[in-house]
């Protein structure tokens, strides 16, 4: 299972021709206790770059942002009445919404994990 990730903190999980979106560990332990989440409705388009949802803790407000172009096909409504699952499921049962991948070659700008987990030890 291919997961790929963004500078903004987003993960991608590819399962077919479906992507799973979510917020990394790190990006969850930053936020702290995420209270509230708002995700995209079912059909909407969602453009590389843009925001797609928007995740609230008790410290801040964040965007989610879309890691590829496509179309949202699910959402994990289940974070609306538990957003706390962001927290302790961030790349199992927190994920946010599924979408379609209108441009695969887009995967190839995002990070793998080791690359990922260079690019935040070097946050520090």
């Amino acid at each position: 299972m291919t997961v790929k990730f963004t500078k903004e903190h987003e993960w991608v999980r590819i399962e077919g021709s479906t992507a799973v979106i979510g917020i990394s560990d790190y990006a969850q332990q930053q936020l702290g206790d995420v209270v509230y989440v708002e995700l995209p409705e079912i059909g909407r388009k969602l453009e590389q770059g843009k925001e797609a949802a928007v995740v609230e803790s008790v410290k801040a407000a964040s965007e989610v942002y879309a890691p590829l172009t496509g179309e949202v096909t699910a959402a994990n409504n289940e974070l609306t009445a538990e957003p706390a699952r962001v927290n302790s499921e961030p790349l199992d049962g927190g994920w946010f919404f599924k979408m379609t991948i209108a441009d695969p070659k887009q995967l190839d700008q995002l990070m793998s994990e080791a690359q990922y987990a260079d690019y935040v030890a070097g946050l520090g």
